[in-house]
């Protein structure tokens, strides 16, 4: 039987602009990880995002299109979440459930990849994937979303909360802001105790300190005020806190093969 484990996993890096990362900042070269996690667990393993996809490593022109002259991403075919589950000895397989905090392109290299996983996000996120305003396009990859075959169970908006395994251990918290639907994760370890995966809900340090907004987001009162959620959540659970795309942070953390438990 599997120990609950959470594993920090990333699919290499994205080159931008600090404005794209923090609203009306400079125009100078910034670069973010991009990270996505792995929890083992005695019912079934769980991918949550799983990064960018990897035909990124081949040609992210052809993959993304026109976004890629504003975020430009870096990594090799290894890094994708399939060969890197692959490395660690976890099949394909084994994956019962793909988590998405919400759909834009560096967070849906796990879409379509697991043959047996139920893919769980928002309906709001799914929804607007599919239907997204002008501002947001780009940021859809439906080569993503639509690959054949992929099993999505949509959460409502009475499902915050939701409890994947129903045992308290990983938790879909409803935060929109960056995305309509975008969702972050309370992790229940049984040493490490509580980590709140923020995803984008604050990219960085300065987004979870109100320091600055998001580059891209949706709607910028629903982005502070799902932080604020957030930092009460945290408080009340002592919890250890990962901000989304932080390259000052990340290195900070535990990362595969470490795990926190």
């Amino acid at each position: 039987m599997a120990e609950t484990r959470l594993y920090m996993m990333q699919t290499g890096m994205l080159e931008c602009r600090e404005c794209n990362i923090k609203m009306n900042h400079s125009q100078a070269p910034y670069e973010i990880p991009v990270p996505w996690y792995l929890i083992t667990h005695p019912k079934g393993n769980v991918v949550i995002d799983g990064g960018c996809a990897v035909e990124c490593a081949l040609d992210p022109v052809a993959h993304w299109g026109p976004i890629t002259e504003v975020y430009w991403p870096v990594m090799s075919a290894d890094e994708g979440c399939v060969a890197a589950l692959e490395g660690m000895g976890i099949a394909a397989e084994s994956v019962r459930y793909v988590l998405q905090s919400h759909l834009h392109l560096d967070h849906t290299g796990a879409t379509g990849r697991f043959p047996n996983a139920k893919h769980i996000v928002t309906r709001r996120e799914y929804e607007y994937a599919h239907s997204p305003d002008w501002f947001a396009a780009n940021a859809y990859i439906n080569a993503d979303i639509d690959r054949p075959g992929i099993d999505w169970f949509l959460l409502e908006d009475g499902d915050d909360g939701y409890d994947v395994f129903g045992d308290g251990v990983v938790r879909f918290i409803f935060t929109p802001g960056h995305s309509p639907g975008h969702a972050s994760f309370l992790i229940q370890l049984p040493r490490q105790g509580a980590v709140l995966l923020a995803v984008d809900a604050a990219y960085t340090t300065d987004h979870w300190d109100e320091k600055a907004l998001p580059g891209f987001v949706a709607s910028a009162t629903d982005a502070v005020r799902s932080v604020r959620k957030l930092k009460a959540l945290a408080e009340k659970h002592s919890a250890l806190v990962v901000t989304g795309h932080d390259p000052g942070a990340w290195p900070r953390f535990k990362r595969s093969p470490r795990y926190y438990d």
